[in-house]
This record gives C-alpha cells, structure tokens and sequence, in this order.
C-alpha cells in the first residue's frame, strides 16, 4: 500500500475534532486527512485509552506518541518497505529503463520475479533512482469522439515465428485496431501487408467488435493509399471498393506523423512488448497462428474503458 506521512500536528487536530464531537468525515475535512487515515488514528488513540466523553486534557504528548507508533510504519530513510525491495533490484531496474520500458512492463516482470509494489511507489522509483522520465514536449488533447465513431489501425512487426505451412520462421505482423472511444484492442496476425491482409483483418475485427467504425484512421501502407498527401491522399481501388461495401470513411494519417494516431501507436508498442518472445506467443493471448485472432486477455494494464452506449450508439453493423 502507499503511505503519506501524517504529522504529529495533524494527528493531534484529528483527535481534537473527534473529540469535539464531529463524525470521521468533518475530522478528516479539517484535519486535511483522507477519512480513512482519520478513521485509523481515532481506533489506534480509542485503542490506546481515549475516551470520547473525556475532555481535551487527554491528548498528551504520550498519547499522540502511541498512536502514531501504532498506526505509522517504521520507515528508515522516509521510505516504505515496498521501497526497500526495490533498492535491491535498482541495478535491474535501471537496465530495463535503458531498455526503453514502461513503467507498467517494469512491474510486470518484477511481479514476476516475487516483487510486488505499488504502481505509484514504482514511478517514483525509477524517477528518482534510474533515470526514467519523459520529454517535456507540450501534448494536445483530442477529444476521442462518440463510441463506435473512430478506430485508429497500424501494422506493427513483431519478429520470427514459425509458419505451420512451410516450418520456417518467417516475419510476423501484427494488425492492430484501437478503438478511440474505449481503447478496446484487437489483434490480427499476418505474414504480408497486402490488401487481402487487411481486408481479412478488418473483416475479424467487425465480428469482434460487434460492428463497423465510421471513420478508420491507418497510416499510408501502399495496399491502402497509392499517392500519399497530407490534405488528398489517393486511396487504391481495392481500398476504395471494400470501404463502400462496408460504409466507413477512412481518414489516413499523414507520412511519419505517429501523432496523427497516438492511441494505435501505443498499442503496438505494448503488442511487441507482450506478445512475441522468442519465436513464440508469450502472454495471456489465444492465437492459432497468422490469419487468425490475437485477443487480450482482462490484465490490468490491457484493460479498455467500459462504455454501455457502444453496442447502442454510433455503431453500424457489417
């Protein structure tokens, strides 16, 4: 669990409001305490001889002493003890920063390895200890839209399997689809980038996800733009063909503009992160082989935002 420290001051004003009378949750607004914290200090001084009926008088500095030696961890050096066991994985730690990680594939592998810590004390961690930080480029926010409005996709490489037809490795793509609204993913696996491939996957993904997006934003692969431009960009026949069949628009983002669709590009990097080590699937997936569905499993750091009005609002069936 993650810990603030309380000072004896606050602790004080705690046991003063209560004392007054107040319920835990004016205790905690004056004291600027969480309610829990103030319900824990109440029950450890109540604990330690208190009496609500007592008077002031009673909060002497022995009493203010019990209960934060009772309810505050030790903490050597002002840190937890979560904090300790990650001093003694820093060296680890730092060279997985250096890797180009993410804070959460951090906590993935320490878990892994038996160390369990809080994401925020993680942060703080590899922020302070290893060096981990972002740019300070400005970020826009853009508004995600309505649910079932815009599916952001993109072709990730995800390295060698073996292919079941011919028993050689071969390189694997992965197809990804993320859904603006509700960052729900999808996954298709294949060999080529052709205009079958992406026909295939998007024709899995509709079954996925219950329906059609109006607008899919891919980047300009050659089996869907054949003239790339920033404002007009040519779109191959065959392209053109399935979105009317299908009724979507398609919006292509502009050459090397990764921000134009920031949510798919996120979503490769955790795809490669996850998916494929060593020539083999690793992770919570189900997958039988290229042309066939990757779907993550409900982990915690994969988990979209729910919407209700999705299969209602905004989404046309294929």
């Amino acid at each position: 669990m993650v810990f603030r420290e309380v000072s004896v001051i606050e602790i004080r004003e705690v046991l003063r409001s209560w004392l007054a009378g107040a319920g835990l949750r004016t205790v905690a607004a004056q004291a600027g305490v969480d309610r829990k914290t103030a319900r824990r200090y109440v029950e450890a001084a109540v604990a330690a001889g208190l009496a609500r009926d007592g008077g002031l008088g009673q909060l002497s500095d022995e009493l203010v002493g019990q209960v934060a030696e009772a309810v505050r961890p030790v903490r050597p050096g002002g840190h937890g003890q979560p904090w300790e066991h990650l001093e003694d994985c820093r060296e680890e730690i730092r060279a997985w920063v250096k890797q180009g990680l993410t804070v959460v594939k951090i906590g993935v592998l320490l878990e892994r390895q038996g160390v369990a810590v809080p994401y925020r004390t993680l942060h703080r961690f590899c922020a302070e200890r290893c060096g981990y930080g972002r740019s300070a480029a400005t970020t826009v926010r853009v508004a995600d839209g309505e649910p079932g409005m815009e599916c952001q996709l993109d072709f990730g490489y995800l390295g060698l399997i073996a292919d079941p037809v011919s028993g050689r490795q071969r390189k694997v793509h992965a197809l990804i689809f993320t859904a603006c609204y509700s960052r729900h993913m999808f996954v298709w696996l294949s060999f080529t980038q052709t205009l079958a491939a992406f026909t295939a996957g998007c024709e899995a993904a509709w079954a996925f996800f219950g329906g059609v997006f109006k607008v899919l934003v891919p980047d300009n692969a050659s089996a869907i733009v054949a003239d790339a431009d920033a404002v007009n960009p040519r779109f191959t026949a065959g392209w053109l063909d399935y979105a009317q069949a299908r009724g979507f628009v398609t919006d292509a983002a502009r050459v090397r503009s990764p921000k134009d669709k920031p949510k798919v590009e996120r979503a490769v990097q955790y795809v490669r992160g996850n998916f494929l080590r060593r020539g083999a699937l690793h992770g919570a997936v189900r997958c039988a082989g290229p042309g066939r569905s990757v779907v993550p499993g409900r982990r915690r750091d994969a988990d979209p935002r729910h919407h209700r009005r999705a299969a209602r609002r905004g989404v046309r069936r294929a």
